[in-house]
């Protein structure tokens, strides 16, 4: 049976009386959103004249993403389907101009779906590359692990191009998944993504970001409970040099009883010490909590830390918990932006370390947390290898 036709879908109030963060505005139809601009707080630190067009309309599909799919044995699914196809939406609907206008652009989405109780042992690997230097692409990407499953998939970004897209990922109950995004994209591509993370009951997500490369990346992942008893976990690392600018924008909104969300996010800048705007290295990280009345037993805790290595670097951090009933668990935030510890540095000098080892050292300790969460050896040592090679670059 096709889906419904869905151009003029919406499910919530307008924003005009949003009354909590958790309260957005959802549209399928591109029309119904305004042109963001930059006095709307959930715009407000991205550089519109780097989108390319994207948050507009003026950014026209000109080519496609290619993505191929490896480690889809016994228990995984892998499809590729059109717009029509009643499954896609289910994690959630666009919350923006940019997520509406690639749902309504795309042509074909892929969707992975590992098979109820399937216990898939090695990863599944998708690789996405973007359209090309010059061409602008929409993508659709669903992830589903049907219930009592057990699965990790890799979704691994490269390539250049203009890109705006959305990425549903899916745990349905009782299932244990784990998501690890790597957008390793060149130095020219603009990417903006809609992440939306919907789990069933008692089920456990656990999702990555990795922003290394890219010229301008905009990543905004939503987390809904559908049920009692899901656990989220939501680890990001970024690294950013001169002239990029990443950003993450988090919501999670609990709206069942007795689930859990933490958020770990870590980032470090480099820009170009010479002062020139043009070499400016940028990151944003907003993390929105909202915990619903109807959340009761909710624990919740998100971490924001970011190491600033040179000059001419700007990190903006602002978590935000808004809590509507007194009967949860836990909840809690906490952010810093700093330099180098000075006093680390002088124990490790102290010992005999030079200052430039010493220097990478308390990088690769910076990461570490989250890079030990990483249960694929493979993707682990390439990301470890890609901060080596960009301490490299600033020479620390």
């Amino acid at each position: 049976m096709a889906a419904p036709d869905k151009s003029t879908i919406t499910d919530n109030a307008p924003a005009a009386v949003v009354v909590n963060k958790g309260e957005l505005f959802t549209s399928y139809d591109v029309d119904a959103f305004e042109v963001p601009s930059q006095r709307e707080e959930a715009w407000r630190f991205t550089p519109f004249r780097r989108l390319r067009g994207l948050h507009n309309g003026t950014a026209e599909a000109t080519s496609t993403t290619t993505v191929v799919v490896e480690g889809a044995g016994d228990g995984v699914r892998t499809e590729t389907v059109t717009r029509t196809d009643e499954r896609l939406g289910t994690a959630g609907v666009p919350f923006d101009r940019v997520a509406a206008q690639a749902y309504s652009s795309f042509t074909e989405a892929t969707v992975v779906t590992i098979e109820r109780e399937a216990q898939v042992a090695e990863p599944v690997v998708i690789t996405m590359t973007g359209p090309g230097e010059g061409q602008v692409a929409y993508s659709h990407v669903q992830i589903h692990a049907e219930a009592f499953s057990h699965a990790t998939v890799v979704l691994d970004q490269r390539g250049g191009g203009t890109i705006g897209e959305n990425v549903e990922i899916i745990a349905a109950d009782s299932a244990h998944l784990t998501v690890v995004n790597v957008h390793d994209w060149d130095d020219d591509a603009v990417h903006v993504t809609a992440h939306h993370l919907a789990l069933g009951r008692d089920a456990t997500l656990r999702h990555f970001a990795i922003s290394l490369g890219g010229n301008t990346i905009r990543l905004s992942p939503r987390v809904q409970y559908n049920a009692p008893g899901g656990d989220a976990e939501l680890w990001g690392l970024y690294f950013a040099d001169a002239g990029q600018h990443l950003e993450q924008r988090l919501l999670v909104d609990h709206s069942a009883p007795m689930c859990r969300s933490h958020v770990t996010y870590k980032g470090a800048l480099q820009g170009d010490p010479s002062g020139d705007k043009r070499g400016e290295a940028r990151t944003v990280w907003i993390g929105d909590v909202l915990i619903r009345p109807s959340a009761e037993g909710t624990e919740t805790y998100e971490l924001n830390r970011n190491l600033v290595l040179t000059d001419n670097a700007r990190a903006d951090s602002v978590p935000n918990l808004e809590i509507e009933t007194g009967e949860i668990r836990g909840a809690g935030h906490a952010s810093a932006t700093g330099r180098f510890d000075d006093e680390q540095l002088f124990y490790l000098q102290s010992r005999g370390i030079p200052e430039d080892v010493a220097r990478r050292l308390v990088v690769r300790g910076f990461f570490g947390e989250v890079l030990a969460k990483i249960t694929v050896p493979e993707l682990r040592e390439r990301l470890e290898a890609a901060i080596e090679a960009e301490l490299e670059s600033a020479g620390a």
